[in-house]
Parts: C-alpha cells; sequence; structure tokens
C-alpha cells in the first residue's frame, strides 16, 4: 500500500464552498426538490461563513400541514437525481 502525506487547503475548500459555482449547482437542486411535490414550495441560497446552504420550504399553510403529515420534502429530495 501506498504511503502518502495528504494536507487539506481550508483557504481554498473555503473559497469553493461559497463559489458562485457552488450556489449555482445548489439553486439548480433546490429548484428541482421544490417543484418535485408539485405543491407550493420554495428554495433560497445562501452563504454562511464558510459554505453555501440551500434551503427548500413549504410556502403555505397547506404545504407545511402535507410536509408535516407525509414527509412530502424528504421523499422529493429521495426522488431527485442531483
Amino acid at each position: 500500500m501506498a504511503n502518502f502525506d495528504f494536507k487539506l487547503n481550508l483557504a481554498g475548500l473555503n473559497e469553493l464552498m461559497k463559489s458562485a459555482e457552488m450556489q449555482s449547482v445548489l439553486e439548480d437542486a433546490g429548484q428541482r426538490v421544490a417543484s418535485a411535490p408539485g405543491g407550493s414550495y420554495g428554495s433560497r441560497v445562501h452563504t454562511a461563513s464558510f459554505v453555501a446552504i440551500c434551503n427548500v420550504y413549504p410556502d403555505d399553510a397547506k404545504a407545511a400541514r402535507d410536509n408535516a403529515k407525509n414527509n412530502t420534502l424528504l421523499k422529493a429530495l429521495g426522488s431527485v437525481r442531483i
């Protein structure tokens, strides 16, 4: 087995995780998950201290009840190929 030294470039990784390209990928994935159930769900992308984050959420009370009762967003996340 080969023996090698691996050093993680944290500054580069942090830059990559907040980059516009990463935000674009997350936005696309979030929109696909939000549109999969067919109800009124939304998504948004924002950056935290070192990473871009995508949230998918119910837009109204009916969608919130449906998600709470049936785990709609969890099922949509599993059904969408990202």
